[in-house]
């Protein structure tokens, strides 16, 4: 989602009306992408004891709440799977009209086999699949077909199901994909994306449904974001060390260092997450914050470093090169308020809320207070050694001493 929202920061900087739309899949997705085992909202529901509605809205708003504090762009249009079930079954229909589907033990099911360049996206090796086919009575057909509509298993009421043309049932996790997004950007859009993951399955499979269904490639462009890789010893759900936006916060992190930190990768790159990395990143991020907002009042943009920023990321999206440049900057000797209105503008890309920033207040002890207010004094008597005494005093309290035009600034050690 942070790949996304660096894709729609990047168009719409660069003048382009976005119309962003996220599903949520709230039915459908069962625990194995083979069209098998339990639908995860069922399943959930069983493990917390809550029903299936309830859960997915509980997870929804943590979803949403975590966006909010990543600083990542709500979408135009949020669309749940549940809130479009006729759509899904229209879809089907169509689909059933033009010879793709057929009906197993289980479901309503496509056939791939009657799409001549199914898999193009993921360069599946159909003939490869083919040979090593084994076809089971009252199963799919072929390895590559996929679940449009399952049944209601017999003698089970599901807490999410619905009444079809082939029976009671609910619908599998790629049509939801092809309905909404056709009703909400029509058949054939401009960019379509998603992690690594879903190249193989799903977005082969929504674009096998579309091209079936409305004779078009759904979208003109496919983007993946790449997986951030965890060092699976420290970190694993077995143990509870799985990592959530609210490990951060539990170990004082600020989110928006995780959003810096993967600012500095490609997102088609994968990343290696050790916590002394983000440590580094957050260094690196509060520099940048503290620097900026020293620079005070912004002055005028500088147009080479703007430019510089601009072609990076309009280069497939690279945000490292471009950070790369604005770190120049920083160092740079040009003026500091020109320095800041830069950082400024190019923050609309970066999304770092870096005008918002402001020093935490300290709470400075009194006792702090008056070895400070003796060490000014000893300085006004040119008294070097008593202030350097004092100094360290103020420093063995935890506190440091910042001399600024303004008058000694203290912040924590």
């Amino acid at each position: 989602y942070l790949f996304e929202d660096q894709l729609r920061r990047v168009l719409e900087y660069n003048g382009f009306d976005v119309e962003h739309v996220m599903n949520i899949t709230d039915v459908g997705h069962l625990t194995s992408d083979a069209d098998t085992g339990e639908d995860k909202m069922e399943l959930g529901a069983k493990r917390m004891g809550k029903s299936a509605w309830d859960i997915a809205d509980e997870y929804t708003e943590a979803f949403k709440a975590d966006l909010a504090a990543l600083n990542i762009k709500m979408p135009s249009v949020w669309c749940k799977a549940t809130d479009h079930i006729p759509e899904q079954i229209q879809f089907i229909e169509e689909l059933e009209a033009k010879g793709f589907t057929y009906e197993t033990n289980d479901g309503i099911y496509f056939d791939s086999q009657k799409l001549d360049n199914y898999g193009h996206l993921a360069r599946l090796d159909i003939d490869g699949l083919r040979a090593g086919a084994r076809v089971e009575p009252g199963a799919r057909r072929f390895v590559t077909d996929f679940a449009l509509w399952k049944f209601s298993p017999e003698g089970e009421t599901r807490q999410m199901e619905w009444e079809s043309p082939w029976g009671v049932g609910f619908p599998g996790w790629h049509i939801e994909c092809s309905a909404m997004s056709a009703k909400y950007l029509g058949d054939y859009f401009d960019i379509h994306c998603g992690g690594e993951d879903h190249i193989p399955i799903h977005h082969t499979n929504e674009i096998a449904q579309t091209e079936a269904a409305r004779g078009t490639r759904l979208a003109n462009f496919w983007m993946h974001g790449y997986f951030l890789q965890l060092d699976s010893a420290k970190m694993s759900k077995s143990t509870g060390e799985f990592l959530r936006l609210a490990s951060l916060s539990e170990r004082g992190i600020d989110p928006m260092v995780y959003r810096y930190f993967c600012l500095t990768a490609h997102y088609r790159t994968q990343m290696s997450f050790s916590w002394e990395s983000l440590e580094a990143n957050a260094t690196a991020l509060n520099r940048l914050y503290k620097t900026a907002f020293e620079w005070g009042e912004p002055g005028e943009v500088i147009e080479a470093v703007k430019q510089a920023v601009i072609s990076e990321v309009n280069d497939d999206l690279n945000f490292p090169k471009a950070l790369a440049h604005i770190w120049d900057m920083v160092r740079s000797d040009a003026d500091p308020a020109d320095k800041r209105a830069t950082l400024l503008e190019l923050d609309a890309l970066l999304g770092l809320e870096i005008a918002a920033w402001r020093p935490a207040e300290v709470s400075v002890p009194d006792d702090v207070t008056k070895l400070v207010q003796a060490r000014e004094a000893a300085r006004r008597d040119k008294d070097y050694g008593a202030a350097d005494r004092l100094r360290d005093e103020v420093l063995a309290l935890g506190f440091v001493i910042e001399d600024t035009r303004e008058g000694p600034k203290v912040v924590p050690a």
